[in-house]
């Protein structure tokens, strides 16, 4: 229990509580007010894939998805949780363990976001697996945190099965996704033909946006919103966020949501 404030004693209080100082100097009975302190761990667990540094306007995927995960930490120093991270890409991962010490979760911050891009070169060889995540040590994070901690998971998301024991997870952790989305996922520009940069195959690819192209887009994001809505069946738990958006607006209205929900 912490001290919060002094506020005017009312019947049913307890009166060992009174604060005689400020009772004195007012002439009625005023009491100090407690709250209790509490110890909430969040874990950030940050999938860093190639189809990240995808963009086609001002900012990159995985820019906006740093930034979107160095405000998570931010706000948990801010609110004096237990803060650590999990820096996952196509070939190793990286952790943190939580701590609540401001200067020291600021510090995994700003290495997170310092950290460089995978090389395109350590894409799979095989065709049909372009994009294939890291693997995440789940067992690691399964030790990392006390139950009913909160699990913030940000990546691309590409259509994908659980892991093997999310279900548990999802019952031990309170379970939360944060995707970015690049203006062309959302609507695959029509028209005459145009260039991109695939970084999944570090080529550039021509787009002819053809009905069949179209088509396989839809197909595509029908796939990938299906595995997403798995992994997080409950909408308050999961969160879109378009390079476009303000991501600090976004985070805050995402939070406000979920305290309506849990009141």
């Amino acid at each position: 229990m912490e001290f919060d404030q002094v506020v005017r004693y009312e019947f049913g209080d307890d009166v060992r509580d009174i604060d005689w100082n400020v009772t004195a100097r007012l002439g009625e009975p005023y009491r100090k007010k407690f709250i209790e302190e509490r110890e909430v761990t969040v874990l950030v667990l940050f999938e860093d894939t190639l189809s990240l540094q995808f963009g086609s306007g001002a900012i990159s995927k995985r820019d906006a998805l740093l930034e979107l995960a160095g405000l998570v930490m931010m706000l948990g120093a801010v609110n004096r949780d237990r803060v650590g991270c999990v820096h996952v890409t196509p070939d190793r991962h990286h952790f943190r363990e939580p701590v609540r010490s401001r200067g020291a979760i600021m510090y995994s911050a700003a290495t997170l976001l310092a950290s460089p891009p995978p090389a395109m070169q350590d894409a799979p060889a095989r065709e049909e697996l372009p994009n294939q995540p890291g693997e995440i040590p789940w067992s690691l994070i399964s030790r990392a945190a006390p139950k009913h901690s909160v699990l913030i998971w940000l990546g691309d998301f590409a259509p994908r099965t659980a892991p093997p024991g999310w279900p548990v997870f999802s019952r031990r952790y309170q379970t939360m996704g944060f995707r970015i989305e690049d203006p062309w996922e959302q609507n695959l520009p029509c028209g005459d033909s145009f260039a991109a940069f695939d970084p999944t195959q570090g080529r550039m690819v021509t787009l002819n946006g053809s009905a069949d192209e179209q088509a396989a887009h839809a197909a595509w994001r029908t796939r990938r919103d299906e595995s997403w809505i798995r992994l997080f069946p409950d909408s308050k738990s999961r969160m879109v966020v378009s390079t476009n958006d303000n991501r600090l607006d976004a985070l805050v209205k995402f939070f406000r949501s979920r305290m309506r929900i849990h009141r």
